[in-house]
């Protein structure tokens, strides 16, 4: 400065110039983008750097709009309107469009030249912060990524129940989750090591710290997964499921291992119970068959092999068809059709083939495979060999058969002679010749009713019993009856209750078998000279009931559950002398069943029984004839 007072006029005049020019190319030159807009908003100067910014030439760039080089029209009106109130602005974010359809994202900063309060122009800079915006939000990106992983691993964890564990190798310390120590029964959330192990199960220790010594020396991250048992808190003892990754430091050191664990108790007992199933089902002495609700064979079992002679693999996978005859095909769809509806089967009797084609006989046990929602999965057939058995018991039908048969020839010459003695003696009052041969009469009746019992229940064993049926007066055989049980017992009263008009459709011979026996168990177990009522009422207008009422010893609740098997008789010390052989209620049964109808019992103690039965009130002149099996 001291070396300008001696400057001239004119050499002040170029000194000033020069500094002019050397500012206005440190203006054109700099290094940061700079622009004017005047108060209409045209841009009227720019420098190089503003323009290599945005990618425009002069001519591109000035006289134009500063709104058409802005991607936010909201954000430059808002920098006009505070500059047109000669407001200063500091780093005001926004983007710009360069010319190849990119965007710049910069901080504008500015403020005014007015003079005399009149709007000149503004003085803008651009800072390019394009790569910081970028880097934020890539940053921003993988937040937010992150955050919906963690939120997608929270829940799935959460849905499939498993505990997330930590173990610092450094500080011995494990951290559990809420879900961990949920499983573990935890009272804290950190634990150290020792603890922790401590309550493995002793029987599993040495496995469990085989398992971590081996990890230790693993000397590279890795994976791992076991089993164990662990003592609870409260003594239980659940089985868990270890599993989880390593990680080691640069030198190989065991640093952290992170995991989860999860309870597998109910697996494992409901395994362990079905090894046993399986070991049983092996192991019986019965074939056990499993099979699709459509017939389709699942398992088979090794008394399956040796019963029927195919080898397992020969079997599943095969229709259950393979193994019954042809005749049978029916009786098995409706067998499938039952157990479909849940109902189980039990000791039906039927035929199956073996490999060698002949026919075996069998019981089968079929029950519904439910799973937890009580849905029908399959079903369990147990079939058992009665081969051996239903030879036996036609060798004594058989016999039965032909001792019956023997006893007929004798019985008929007996009944002949006291029938022909009763005529005889007819009119002779004073002998006793008359008497005695109708009693011998009574009781060859009597022989000869047990002899048709013994009959009836071969040819039911053998499922040969016929019905004849057609139509018939019920009063005129239950007269038929009465008669027939005089013979039995002139003591008894027996009261006929029927309406004369009443009709049946039924086997007329069969019906005549199950009431008379009716009626012999009413005179055997009732006291001489008491009533029974043979009756016979309309239960609506396609039903009549048939009942036989005796005010007998009466029969237990429990007996009554018994009453109608083969050979049960009620053991009672009041009954001890009564004989008979506990077939004839089977036998009604029986035959009853081939009507479609089932006998019942109403019975107390002291007060007598009453049994009833149903049959169709009808009105048809047909006759059919049908085997009963």
């Amino acid at each position: 400065m001291e070396g300008r007072e001696n400057l001239t006029a004119e050499e002040e005049i170029i000194l000033l110039k020069q500094r002019v020019a050397e500012l206005s190319d440190f203006i054109e030159n700099a290094s940061v983008p700079l622009h004017w807009v005047d108060s209409d908003g045209i841009i009227i100067w720019a420098n190089q750097e503003e323009l290599d910014l945005l990618g425009y030439t002069k001519d591109e760039y000035l006289g134009a709009p500063i709104k058409d080089f802005h991607a936010d029209a909201n954000t430059i009106d808002e920098i006009l309107r505070r500059l047109s109130n000669f407001e200063t602005i500091r780093d005001f974010p926004a983007k710009l469009r360069c010319k190849d359809g990119s965007v710049k994202y910069v901080n504008i900063s500015s403020n005014v030249l007015s003079e005399n309060g009149k709007f000149i122009h503004t003085r803008c800079i651009s800072k390019d912060v394009t790569a910081t915006v970028l880097e934020e939000k890539r940053k921003n990106k993988l937040l937010t990524l992150y955050q919906e992983s963690e939120e997608r691993l929270r829940l799935a964890i959460g849905a499939t129940d498993l505990g997330i564990w930590d173990w610092d190798f450094e500080t011995a310390q494990i951290v559990f989750s809420t879900e961990a120590q949920k499983i573990l029964d935890l009272k804290t959330k950190k634990q150290h090591t020792k603890v922790i192990l401590s309550h493995i199960f002793p029987a599993d220790r040495e496995s469990v710290n085989q398992s971590i010594k081996k990890l230790k020396n693993g000397k590279k991250d890795d994976y791992f997964e076991f089993a164990c048992r662990f003592l609870k808190s409260d003594g239980t003892i659940a089985w868990i499921n270890v599993q989880g990754s390593t990680f080691c430091n640069d030198k190989g050191n065991l640093r952290r291992i992170i995991g989860c664990v999860l309870d597998i108790t109910e697996a494992k007992e409901s395994n362990e119970k079905n090894a046993k199933l399986v070991a049983i089902v092996n192991s019986s002495n019965d074939p056990i068959i499993g099979k699709t609700i459509s017939g389709i064979i699942t398992s088979w079992n090794n008394a399956a092999e040796q019963t029927f002679g195919f080898q397992a693999e020969e079997m599943v996978g095969k229709p259950i068809l393979d193994i019954i005859p042809p005749d049978h095909h029916l009786e098995e769809n409706l067998i499938l059709e039952k157990l479909r509806s849940g109902e189980a089967l039990k000791n039906f009797e039927t035929k199956r083939l073996t490999k060698d084609g002949k026919h075996l006989d069998v019981s089968l046990t079929i029950s519904p495979i439910k799973d937890q929602h009580g849905e029908i999965i399959g079903l369990s057939t147990i079939a058992r060999d009665i081969s051996a058995k239903k030879e036996e018991e036609s060798k004594k039908n058989a016999f039965v058969s032909m001792v019956s048969h023997e006893l007929r020839t004798p019985l008929t010459s007996i009944l002949l002679w006291a029938q022909v003695i009763q005529r005889r003696h007819i009119n002779d009052t004073g002998s006793l010749c008359g008497p005695m041969a109708s009693k011998i009469e009574g009781q060859a009746n009597r022989m000869n009713n047990m002899i048709k019992d013994f009959l009836s229940l071969a040819r039911l064993e053998e499922g040969k019993i016929e019905m004849h049926q057609q139509q018939f007066g019920v009063a005129k055989l239950f007269e038929e009856i009465k008669d027939e049980a005089q013979y039995i017992s002139e003591s008894h009263q027996i009261t006929i209750v029927c309406d004369p008009s009443y009709q049946t459709f039924a086997d007329r011979d069969k019906i005549w078998q199950v009431l008379i026996n009716l009626i012999s168990n009413a005179i055997k177990y009732s006291s001489t000279k008491s009533s029974i009522i043979l009756g016979c009422e309309a239960q609506n207008a396609r039903k009549l009931r048939f009942y036989v009422q005796d005010h007998g010893v009466g029969i237990t609740e429990e007996d009554q559950q018994k009453l109608f098997k083969r050979f049960f008789r009620v053991e009672s010390a009041e009954l001890a002398n009564i004989s008979g052989f506990g077939i004839g209620l089977f036998i009604v049964s029986e035959i009853l069943k081939g009507h479609n109808s089932k006998i019942e019992v109403h019975s107390k103690l002291g007060e007598g029984s009453t049994f009833q039965f149903f049959l169709n009130h009808e009105r048809s002149n047909e006759i059919s004839n049908y085997i009963v099996k």
